[in-house]
């Protein structure tokens, strides 16, 4: 099966938006990472089995939610500037015409697929299970998107310097 569909692409190309926009000191709302986040699930939900009912009926919401996601990212991105707005808009039109803007890999994980360039990747195993919105809580303060594989398995996505700060909170937070 293959690793890339076109709403993954958009989906990579928002992440990486999402933390260049932050990067630039744009106060985006924090919902923006729990919805990046959730998509990725349900994109994966999808992928698991194309052809049931159940995941073609998850594509158009996928599809909905990114839509929602992307017009309000694009907005912000407009404030940056014309030319950083064209230079997104360009990946966006690749993504939706099926280019593969970004590479993806497959994995034995159900989750975690290549992370864009200069995303980092780390998944952690938890002692027990953290609270949903205690992850949401590091993942903002940390400008992470941390999706839940399992209660007490999560894939954390970011820049480097940003998943060593949240993987050495997550730590703290079971230290005995």
């Amino acid at each position: 099966m293959s690793s890339g569909i076109p709403v993954e692409q958009t989906w990579l190309i928002l992440v990486d938006l999402l933390t260049d926009l932050k990067k630039k000191g744009v106060d985006v709302p924090t919902k923006i990472n729990e919805d990046i986040r959730l998509i990725k699930t349900s994109i994966n939900f999808y992928k698991s089995d194309p052809t049931h009912p159940d995941t073609i009926k998850e594509l158009n919401r996928i599809n909905d939610s990114i839509n929602s996601i992307q017009n309000t990212l694009m907005d912000f991105a407009e404030t940056v500037g014309k030319d950083y707005h064209a230079e997104w808009l360009e990946k966006l039109k690749k993504a939706s015409l099926g280019e593969e803007v970004y590479k993806t890999h497959e994995t034995k994980s159900r989750f975690i697929v290549g992370a864009p360039p200069g995303f980092q990747v780390a998944r952690v195993t938890l002692k027990e299970p953290l609270a949903e919105d205690r992850v949401q809580e590091i993942a903002e303060d940390n400008n992470l998107i941390i999706e839940f594989e399992k209660d007490e398995v999560i894939a954390i996505y970011g820049d480097s310097a940003n998943v060593k700060s949240g993987l050495k909170e997550i730590g703290s937070f079971f230290k005995d």
